[in-house]
């Protein structure tokens, strides 16, 4: 009876266990896919189309460097080809299209060469739809590069950066993946030792980027510490050969305004000192054709030579019904000027060209520096000097792009004056630290040792007179000379390193900032400050006799 019992109790506690038993498997098997899918990495890959974005047909993707970009690439035969756009904006600017005559120019520094459209995509350039494309081995045969391609999708690896490059190594075989975490998708793998560009730190990843064009994140501890390297590079290319002087440049500007007026050169220098460059405005626009006016004179030249100066002849682009951007966009126009300064220079006996192009408008920028490309040759064939005339450095004139004219020609000057100007309120033509700004921002993309410093001789004396701000630009004495018939003692302002006067007078209020011996010295002294190559005056005409001491004793110590 008592085993009967027994057993009829064992049958009912069996399916209580075996349920308990299910329960349990079912929470381990639970754990077991939580575990999976928390802590197990995903093996899963990318789409690599929409990784990188979707193409058309005979088009590839460019990815450069740590970027994929938006630009695509085509394809012709066999060919790939780089949008203009793509390769002026990213890998060189030098390659210059001259829609007039459907072709690309590239200057050397000793040659303008020249390379016409195709309209089929055998050749160097592609005119495709109105688009303009460069041929992979064009852009390679001035540009240094290192590219890699890829398939499915096709695309095409671009590497142009060589110096000091953040990169780290690989610790062990390991996988770049689309975000940072081991359940995002992989992209690829890399192994044990390779060179990852490193891009950014995080907790317990690293954005990195390989050098075939995967942009991801791997594991920090899978990699080395950043460190920046240099990789050895075999390309050559020519480089520009700049003319410059052994000692510090001392140049004047002289306003000539006719040719009558060179036989003023003389008088002009009467009580110069220290100067040994004189640069005469002799040429300027006359119309978009590239024809200049030219007042230049050999006599003027030999008189500069017998006392020790050189001469560079200005050019400027004053005429106000002239359009730069119209002149400059033409190559015939370009080549017209160049012609003609060179054939002047010959005739004179030139030592150099000054080029004041000032306003120039944003579009205006890329035919500047194509000018400017094509001048330089012509000049260094002439043992010519160049030298530019820019204004301070602000954000409106970026297009002047002081960094590739300072790879081209030989000297950048600073127009180190009109902070203040006809129309803007009363203030300093050439404050202290405005004029220190505009050498520090300049020298960031210029080579200091062939960058000058312009500074004024004149100053603006400012009339207030029922709230009409007027103003009127003097030279030094004349300053002086008002201040003395109005009895007027001005003091030292500090913080704009001039000295301050104002007074009333006929129910108006005058002000002037002067520049004088004090404010001269002040200005000359950032040039051996930061390495510069010398001092440039605007103008001959406007200074006190004694400035000239005073410019050579604060420019001594930079040579």
């Amino acid at each position: 009876m008592k085993k009967q019992v027994k057993k009829q109790m064992k049958k009912q506690y069996m399916p209580a266990v075996i349920v308990c038993v299910l329960i349990l498997l079912l929470a381990a098997a639970g754990v077991g896919i939580h575990v999976v899918k928390k802590y197990i990495p995903t093996k899963e890959r990318m789409d690599l189309n929409e990784y990188y974005g979707k193409t058309a047909e005979g088009e590839s993707v460019i990815v450069l460097g740590t970027e994929i970009m938006e630009e695509r690439a085509v394809t012709s035969d066999d060919q790939t080809y780089l949008p203009l756009e793509f390769v002026s904006g990213h890998l060189n600017q030098r390659y210059y299209w001259d829609s007039s005559n459907q072709q690309i120019l590239y200057a050397t520094p000793s040659e303008l060469q020249m390379y016409p459209a195709s309209q089929n995509g055998d050749g160097d350039v592609w005119l495709k739809d109105g688009s303009v494309f460069l041929s992979l081995p064009f852009v390679q045969k001035y540009t240094d590069m290192d590219v890699y391609m890829g398939e499915n999708p096709s695309r095409i690896i671009i590497q142009n950066q060589f110096t000091g490059v953040n990169v780290a190594t690989a610790k062990k075989d390991t996988y770049v993946r689309y975000r940072g975490g081991i359940k995002s998708p992989v992209l690829t793998e890399v192994k044990k030792g390779d060179t990852l560009t490193f891009m950014e730190e995080y907790e317990e990843w690293v954005q990195v980027a390989t050098m075939d064009g995967y942009i991801g994140f791997v594991k920090k501890k899978d990699v080395s510490s950043p460190e920046a390297k240099d990789f050895e590079r075999d390309f050559q290319k020519e480089e520009y050969q700049h003319l410059v002087m052994e000692e510090p440049v001392n140049l004047s500007w002289h306003q000539v305004t006719s040719e009558e007026a060179n036989a003023y050169f003389t008088d002009a220098v009467a009580n110069v000192s220290g100067v040994n460059v004189i640069s005469p405005t002799w040429f300027y626009l006359q119309d978009t054709q590239g024809n200049i006016a030219d007042i230049s004179s050999a006599d003027y030249v030999k008189q500069a030579h017998d006392k020790g100066m050189k001469v560079w002849g200005l050019i400027d682009n004053f005429t106000a019904d002239v359009s730069t951007t119209d002149t400059l966009s033409q190559l015939s126009s370009r080549q017209n000027i160049i012609s003609q300064l060179m054939s002047a220079a010959e005739k004179t006996g030139l030592d150099g060209i000054n080029v004041d192009f000032e306003s120039l408008s944003e579009d205006a920028g890329p035919h500047f520096l194509e000018f400017l490309r094509e001048l330089s040759i012509e000049c260094h064939k002439n043992n010519l000097v160049v030298s530019v005339d820019n204004p301070v450095p602000e954000d409106f004139t970026s297009h002047y792009d002081r960094k590739e004219q300072g790879l081209v020609v030989d000297y950048i000057i600073i127009m180190g004056y009109d902070e203040h100007y006809v129309g803007s309120d009363a203030g300093s033509v050439a404050s202290l630290p405005w004029v220190e700004q505009g050498v520090q921002d300049t020298v960031t993309e210029v080579t200091p040792e062939r960058t000058i410093l312009a500074i004024p001789f004149y100053t603006r004396l400012w009339k207030t007179a029922g709230g009409a701000v007027t103003s009127e630009a003097i030279g030094m004495d004349e300053a002086q000379n008002v201040l003395s018939a109005n009895a007027v003692e001005p003091v030292w302002d500090g913080s704009v390193g001039q000295n301050y006067a104002t007074f009333e007078q006929d129910n108006s209020t005058y002000q002037i900032w002067l520049e004088d011996a004090q404010s001269i010295a002040e200005k000359v002294k950032l040039i051996p400050k930061y390495n510069l190559a010398g001092v440039a005056q605007w103008k001959l005409g406007f200074e006190n006799s004694s400035i000239w001491q005073t410019i050579s004793d604060n420019l001594q110590a930079a040579s």
